[in-house]
């Protein structure tokens, strides 16, 4: 993995608790605050300038379309905030995906090393699949009375996909501490 095992592990006793809260809500009314991917964006602001100091850090060259750019690591990753929202805009506007979803993505796509990229999709790809089967299991069986005001149990053609980002966030950041450079 491409992301410095130290970045992660400071990292993820912050945002485990925003993962976990964005699942929970998105699951129980169908939305991702808008709070809680601000504090996500935050967390990476605030603790990555002291993991991945800019002035401290050699800067890596990249391409920005024709233009090659040499920035710090830390500049890299709040780039990928950028990019990211755009992205989710366009596919939000497209219909492909909720705002919530778009919104946390970008927040969350800081924490992502460009490296690790299909690492992060095949992550996404199980932990969709694994929280759509379990989502659904409980939502067609007696596991429902548990909660049954959740709003999700309500929506037979949507998924709340806060479920699945939160989960592979925490599981890139959770291997990353093991895992990574």
């Amino acid at each position: 993995m491409y992301i410095p095992a130290v970045a992660a592990a400071w990292f993820l006793p912050f945002v485990l608790p925003i993962c976990f809260y964005v699942a929970f809500t998105d699951l129980r009314e169908m939305l991702i605050k808008n709070h809680a991917v601000v504090a996500l964006a935050v967390v990476f602001a605030v603790i990555g300038l002291f993991v991945l100091p800019p002035w401290s850090m050699q800067w890596t060259g990249g391409g920005i379309g024709p233009i090659t750019v040499s920035l710090p690591p830390y500049v890299w990753q709040l780039l990928h905030i950028a990019i990211v929202l755009v992205l989710g805009f366009l596919f939000n506007a497209a219909g492909i995906m909720g705002a919530g979803d778009a919104k946390f993505l970008a927040a969350a796509s800081a924490f992502v090393w460009a490296g690790d990229f299909m690492l992060v999709i095949m992550i996404l790809m199980s932990t969709t699949l694994a929280g759509f089967l379990t989502h659904r299991l409980a939502k067609h069986t007696a596991l429902s009375s548990i909660a049954p005001n959740w709003e999700s149990w309500n929506r037979d053609k949507q998924f709340p996909m806060g479920f699945s980002l939160g989960a592979s966030l925490a599981i890139y950041l959770a291997l990353g501490t093991v895992y990574g450079s």
